[in-house]
């Protein structure tokens, strides 16, 4: 069986599964690559940060320091006093710790939706793609067995020609999901780390902004 002969043979709906497989495998593995990539970036970034928060004497060498390892400018925003900045409505009438807590969730959810972005992508790849391809497999063994109904004699080699060829969707869902599902997996663990990590962060400079605070 070769590529030429079942493109040959296929009909629209068996290229249209075809052709949206290739397009989720090519989706998938930008993703992959590019997360993999950002991911190891940020968590690089991240620890250089905190390390530059417990060694640094003064807050302009934090922010000098952070600017310059923040490499894909994203954790800039933590340094942002949420008290230096002006309320609007009634969250301005807030308490300094709610405005402040308020204020470092924020800058949190930003960071983390960059860093989760095209995750739930890979998770519906990984999901979808086996039914894609059981899809054009049971459509492939319908129109095949609906081709052989017009030959008048049976033997097993045409039989399991077509059969074959229309199994192979299925594989070909799986080959897709297959790398998505385990990027996923470990891409979220990292994620996992990483958002512990943010989470001890803010706290310490929670704890700073509120020392800085004037106090009533």
């Amino acid at each position: 069986m070769s590529f030429l002969h079942w493109l040959g043979q296929a009909d629209a709906l068996s290229l249209g599964v075809a052709l949206i497989l290739c397009a989720m495998s090519v989706l998938s593995w930008v993703l992959i690559l590019y997360k993999s990539w950002l991911l190891a970036v940020a968590s690089r970034d991240l620890t250089l940060c905190q390390a530059a928060w417990s060694q640094a004497q003064d807050w302009r060498q934090v922010q000098a320091t952070w600017s310059a390892l923040d490499s894909q400018q994203l954790f800039g925003a933590l340094l942002q006093n949420p008290l230096q900045m002006p309320g609007q409505g009634l969250a301005a009438q807030a308490s300094l710790e709610d405005r402040l807590s308020s204020g470092l969730r924020q800058a949190l959810q930003n960071i983390r939706q960059r860093l989760q972005a095209g995750q739930d992508l890979l998770a519906t790849i990984g999901a979808t793609s086996p039914f894609i391809g059981l899809l054009g497999t049971v459509w492939g063994i319908y129109h095949a067995m609906i081709n052989m109904a017009q030959v008048s004699q049976y033997s097993l080699d045409k039989v399991a020609q077509p059969v074959g060829e229309a199994l192979v969707m299925t594989a070909a869902g799986l080959a897709v999901a297959i790398p998505a599902v385990m990027a996923y997996n470990l891409m979220g663990r990292r994620l996992s780390s990483m958002n512990a990590a943010l989470d001890a962060l803010a706290f310490d400079l929670r704890a700073y902004f509120m020392a800085q605070a004037p106090q009533h």
